[in-house]
Parts: structure tokens; C-alpha cells; sequence
């Protein structure tokens, strides 16, 4: 239980999001041939690579850290493959959401067919309309 009070899942902190300018190629989509700013992703963080970062602010040894990080990962996955919700604090809420063609009559809808998929769908933790993921970041073009 003591593992579990030492650890803060989030923590607010300034960031500075890479951006590139774009034009939409899409020729169905209603802003076809118009300019968007998409986010530059320039690494991809590992688990292990979190699991460390982690170990590094708190009292907590890398394999305690690393087997309370994979059994979380299990629960929630369970909870979200059985349609729960999960809310971590400071965080925010996570669902899955089916993805279907849609029909005419509800009695032409067949799973099998028409269920294309299933998204993670995620929605940070807000407070007073403020939601403290999107805090401090700033904006600088990315020069490529």
C-alpha cells in the first residue's frame, strides 16, 4: 500500500510541442488543399525508459516499479476489454469505442460485417474546465 501513496501519476510541467505545416491531401475532406499545423513526434518513450525516469523522483526500486507498472497495465486492459471506463488520477479517463459501418434497418446490422474496429479513446483530467495535460505548452515550428 505504501508504494502506491508515493507516486503522483501526473505531475504538471512545461513542455514545448514540435509542429509542422501540412496541407491536406485528403481531396473528400471539406478543407482539401488548406494548411494545419500537425505535431512532431520525434521519439517514441519505452516503458523501460518511464520505468526509469520514474525510479529516478521516487524512493522506489526498478523492479518494484517495473511489476506494479506491468500488473496496472493488465487491470486496466481487463476493465477496458470488458467496456469499463478507467480514470487515473491526475491523469484522466480512458474507454474504448467501437468503430462500425452504419445501416439503414437495425435488423441488417451484423457484428461480424459491420464492426470495424474498436479506438482507445482518451479524455485528459480537467478541473474548472482546465485541463492540466495541456498546461504550459508552447508551440515552436519545427525546422526540417
Amino acid at each position: 500500500m505504501a508504494f502506491c501513496s508515493l507516486i503522483r501519476i501526473f505531475v504538471p510541467q512545461k513542455g514545448t510541442m514540435k509542429y509542422r505545416i501540412k496541407k491536406e491531401t485528403k481531396p473528400k475532406l471539406p478543407t482539401f488543399g488548406k494548411y494545419k499545423a500537425v505535431a512532431v513526434h520525434q521519439q517514441t518513450i519505452s516503458s523501460d525508459q518511464l520505468i526509469k525516469e520514474a525510479c529516478e523522483q521516487n524512493p522506489i526500486s526498478k523492479g518494484v516499479m517495473t511489476a506494479a507498472i506491468i500488473r496496472l497495465s493488465e487491470v486496466i486492459n481487463r476493465h477496458l476489454r470488458q467496456g469499463d471506463r478507467v480514470r487515473l488520477r491526475d491523469w484522466g479517463l480512458m474507454k474504448l469505442e467501437i468503430e462500425s459501418d452504419k445501416v439503414d434497418r437495425l435488423e441488417d446490422f451484423r457484428a461480424k460485417k459491420h464492426i470495424r474496429g474498436v479506438r482507445l479513446h482518451f479524455i485528459p483530467e480537467s478541473s474548472n474546465g482546465s485541463q492540466a495535460l495541456y498546461d504550459g505548452i508552447t508551440f515552436e515550428k519545427d525546422d526540417y
